[in-house]
C-alpha cells in the first residue's frame, strides 16, 4: 500500500537535506562575495555574479548520496574547465561576438562529445554562454571572466560535496559505508529514503 504521507523517518531526512542544501548554499554565497570578493579586486556586480554562480555549483553537486555527489563533481568540473579554456583564449585575443559565442559552444559540444561526455554539452554551453556574455557586459578586462567563473565553481562544487558527505552522516552514519557496498543506495533521493 503507498503512503500519500511519509514517516517520521522520511520526514526527518528531508529536513535535514533541504536545512543542509539551504546552508550549503549560503556558505558558497558568502566565502564568493565575502572572501573572495574582498580579496580579488573585482565590481560589486562579479562579486554577486560569483555568489550566484558558487550557489548554482553546490546546487549543481549536492545530491542524497555521496556518490552521485562525486559523479555531479566530476561532471560539472569537467564541463567548467572545457569552458574555462575555450573562453580564456578566445577572450585573450578577441572582443565578444556573436558569432565567436556560437563557434565556442560548437567547439566545447565536439570536445565534450570527443572526450566521452556527452551528458555534459548542456552545462558546458550554459557556463560558455553565461561567461561570454558577462564578458561582453564587461568588455572592459573581459579574459578576467572565465577565471573568476573557475573559482566560483570550485568554491561552489567543493561546498557541495562536503555539506553532501556531512549531511549523510548526520542522517544516517552508516550510509556512506553501506551506499559503497549497495548499488541501489546511489540511484538518488529515493533509493535513500524508501530504504529508511
Amino acid at each position: 500500500m503507498h503512503r500519500i504521507f511519509p514517516c517520521w523517518r522520511q520526514t526527518k531526512i528531508a529536513i535535514i537535506h533541504g536545512a543542509a542544501l539551504s546552508a550549503s548554499c549560503v556558505v558558497s554565497y558568502w566565502l564568493i562575495t565575502h572572501i573572495l570578493g574582498h580579496s580579488i579586486a573585482v565590481s560589486r556586480d562579479d562579486d554577486f555574479l560569483g555568489g550566484m554562480w558558487a550557489t548554482i555549483a553546490t546546487l549543481f553537486v549536492y545530491r542524497f548520496s555521496y556518490e552521485q555527489s562525486i559523479g555531479a563533481a566530476l561532471s560539472r568540473m569537467t564541463s567548467t574547465a572545457v569552458s574555462f579554456v575555450l573562453c580564456l583564449v578566445y577572450l585573450l585575443m578577441f572582443p565578444f561576438h556573436l558569432w565567436g559565442l556560437a563557434a565556442l559552444i560548437g567547439i566545447g559540444t565536439v570536445t565534450m562529445s570527443l572526450i566521452g561526455r556527452s551528458d555534459d554539452i548542456v552545462t558546458t554551453g550554459i557556463t560558455t554562454a553565461v561567461v561570454m556574455v558577462v564578458a561582453a557586459i564587461s568588455p572592459r578586462q573581459a579574459w578576467i571572466q572565465p577565471v573568476l567563473r573557475m573559482v566560483d565553481t570550485i568554491v561552489g562544487v567543493s561546498v557541495g560535496v562536503v555539506a553532501a558527505w556531512l549531511s549523510l552522516r548526520a542522517v544516517r552514519p552508516s550510509a556512506l559505508s553501506k551506499s559503497r557496498r549497495d548499488p541501489a543506495g546511489s540511484t538518488g533521493g529515493a533509493g535513500l529514503v524508501s530504504r529508511v
